[in-house]
């Protein structure tokens, strides 16, 4: 069974780290498991992630911004993702759509409507199986990855850290919303340690298992 498994939340909440961990988990299972980024995944849209992510590019405008990432989506969605899936593999995706509606919706402001054309434009009827959304303050968020960043020399993918911590409060509450109305989102507190974090992640993903195979 093919799934499309994506990871979200705010900056420093382990998604990345998290997302290792569940793919080795679920390769235990026997299961084979592609994993995968956004912006990124595929050389085109990881040069459009070097556009957006590096901290030289302050003046982007939001609109622009917007279109990066939608452009990046469409070519990793034809590149990456829908073949792995056709070919029966389970994608975990370290972002998707719903990052660009809490990042450039709750937190820049921009229009809903557009940003869903834009979405829809990019990845077609493509929407995750179960999403994954690592919760915590914006505050111990902020914090995490600006240390993070401080440890790492020349980091070259922290312009969203450099944004107000007022900003990240409204990325987190968009995320809040957005699990509020799809039944796909699974609320993970992201808060503790590692090996904690990937426990409740594995009682999402059980639960979720559970319910698919009622199903079938």
């Amino acid at each position: 069974m093919a799934l499309f498994i994506t990871l979200e939340g705010i900056e420093g909440s382990g998604k990345t780290t998290q997302l290792r961990t569940l793919a080795e988990r679920l390769r235990q299972r026997g299961m084979r498991v592609r994993t995968t980024r956004e912006p990124g995944g595929c050389p085109i849209a990881d040069a459009v992630r070097d556009i957006l992510l590096h901290p030289a590019n302050s003046a982007l405008v939001p609109r622009a911004e917007l279109l990066l990432y939608a452009a990046a989506r469409a070519q990793h969605v034809d590149e990456v993702i829908l073949p792995a899936l056709k070919g029966g593999e389970t994608v975990l995706c370290d972002r998707f759509t719903d990052a660009t509606v809490a990042y450039q919706g709750h937190g820049r402001g921009l229009d809903m409507p557009l940003i869903a054309e834009l979405n829809t434009l990019a990845a077609g009827d493509l929407v995750a199986d179960l999403t994954l959304l690592l919760d915590m303050p914006a505050e111990d968020g902020l914090r995490r990855a600006r240390r993070r960043g401080a440890t790492t020399q020349g980091n070259r993918e922290d312009r969203f850290e450099q944004e107000s911590l007022e900003f990240h409060r409204r990325i987190r509450e968009g995320y809040l919303a957005i699990a509020r109305r799809e039944p796909r989102v699974r609320i993970v507190d992201a808060r503790g340690s590692e090996a904690e974090v990937a426990a409740r992640i594995d009682a999402a993903v059980n639960a979720f298992f559970e319910t698919t195979d009622r199903r079938s």
